[in-house]
């Protein structure tokens, strides 16, 4: 069993590279996932689409097989060329896709390192998987070890401390380029899910009043009413009045194209900023000189420029990362031993049957005696082998303990090549020589 990450991400992918590829509902995640699930080869996956990266994780028989499946179903899903998702692919394996799953939980990979969101959004991707029977066992233990990680990594850096966002980079932005406040203001927040919820927080925090638009009315609503009194709804229907009343707007829907059209745009004499945090866009091509649009990848250049502290702590978070890496690792190399300590038990249950079968087909004992012989045989045994079994499992943690184990396998004469995931460990040592 092999782990594998297949991951289109703002590092090497355009934004319009990345519309081109995102998932819009979760109908199409489900879609895909299920055809995937179709190759004999696959046994788990899941993905993660969020606005900056859409990534497959899955645990397979072949590595090499699943990634040219997830190339071709997107081919044919997308229209994007497979040679062109190669090109914009990146690909980790094994122990480098545990470390880099590790990492994007903890944040460490997000465009705004430190993001409060991506722990939630990967536990929701892996949810949706396993609820549509495509995702079990094999996922759940990576993303649970990944998911204490990123635990670790909040409580023993300061890299979660005021948590930043890419609404908050938005909002950040806006407060600069308004003169260090947002005070009298009003921010025109278009959608009602994390985005939009925290966008509108922000702004909130930043002195600002909300206007809170979406096609849910009711969920807007509900929004605001949690918010407060500085929050009001207004109608989506009213959308194109809106965008020309106020001057700054913080878009994010999940809307598969462009809701904000140039024929929208009346001219204003007023200077006006707006910020998609959509994927795909909200805001389509504007040429308005009165018109400043920030997208997702200039949010991030933004950010890049105020976190060297958030920089020095994601360096001690990578540490634990590593750490956590390692320990999974031997973790699953501990779970290895269970499969052949129980095998060695059941050996000693059929010899000890077959003994006393003997015993009492020789005469040496009565029938009636088979079962108490039986019993008395398989507990010597147990006793016997009481010590070594404890000493293996302490061997299975050790970092040399592999070959204990495949020793023990071979001269017990046992195979458990189907549930043996110590494999990962082998593949380890051999990455690094």
């Amino acid at each position: 069993m092999h782990y594998q990450v297949v991951s289109f991400n703002y590092k090497k992918c355009t934004l319009p590279e990345r519309e081109e590829i995102a998932f819009t509902s979760d109908g199409e995640i489900r879609e895909f996932l299920d055809t995937l699930m179709a190759f004999e080869f696959m046994l788990e996956a899941f993905v993660i689409n969020t606005c900056n990266r859409v990534e497959i994780v899955s645990a397979s028989k072949d590595n090499f097989a699943t990634f040219h499946a997830i190339l071709g179903i997107l081919s044919q899903r997308t229209g994007v060329g497979f040679h062109d998702l190669a090109r914009r692919a990146m690909r980790f394996e094994d122990e480098e896709a545990v470390r880099h799953l590790f990492s994007v939980v903890s944040s460490l990979d997000s465009l705004v390192v430190g993001e409060a969101q991506i722990t939630g959004q990967v536990k929701q991707g892996f949810r949706l998987s396993y609820e549509n029977r495509t995702a079990g066992k094999e996922l759940n233990r990576l993303v649970s070890q990944a998911v204490k990680c990123a635990a670790e990594v909040r409580n023993a850096t300061n890299i979660s401390e005021n948590p930043v966002s890419v609404a908050s980079v938005a909002v950040a932005q806006a407060v600069e380029l308004m003169g260090g406040t947002l005070e009298g203001m009003t921010g025109l927040v278009v959608g009602t899910g994390e985005m939009g919820r925290l966008a509108a927080k922000h702004l909130l925090r930043s002195g600002a009043d909300v206007l809170l638009v979406s096609r849910d009315p009711s969920k807007a609503q509900q929004i605001a009413a949690e918010l407060g009194e500085n929050v009001r709804t207004g109608s989506f229907e009213n959308l194109e009045r809106y965008i020309n009343r106020y001057r700054l707007l913080f878009s994010a829907t999940s809307s598969p194209d462009p809701i904000i059209l140039p024929e929208m745009i009346e001219a204003k004499e007023i200077d006006r900023i707006w910020f998609d945090m959509a994927i795909p866009r909200d805001i389509a091509d504007i040429s308005d000189p009165a018109i400043r649009v920030f997208r997702i990848d200039d949010l991030q250049e933004i950010s890049k420029t105020n976190h060297a502290l958030r920089r020095e702590q994601a360096l001690r978070a990578a540490e634990i990362v590593d750490r956590r890496v390692e320990e999974f690792f031997r973790w699953l190399q501990a779970l290895s031993v269970e499969p052949v300590i129980k095998r060695m038990r059941l050996r000693v249950d059929d010899v000890a049957s077959a003994e006393a079968r003997r015993a009492v087909k020789k005469g040496f004992i009565p029938a009636e005696y088979e079962a108490n012989l039986r019993y008395a045989i398989a507990q010597a045994f147990d006793k016997y082998l009481h010590d070594p079994t404890r000493n293996l499992r302490a061997i299975s943690k050790e970092s040399d303990g592999s070959g204990v184990i495949e020793a023990m396998k071979r001269v017990f004469e046992i195979d458990t090549a189907d549930v043996d995931p110590d494999r990962y460990k082998v593949q380890r040592k051999e990455a690094k020589q």
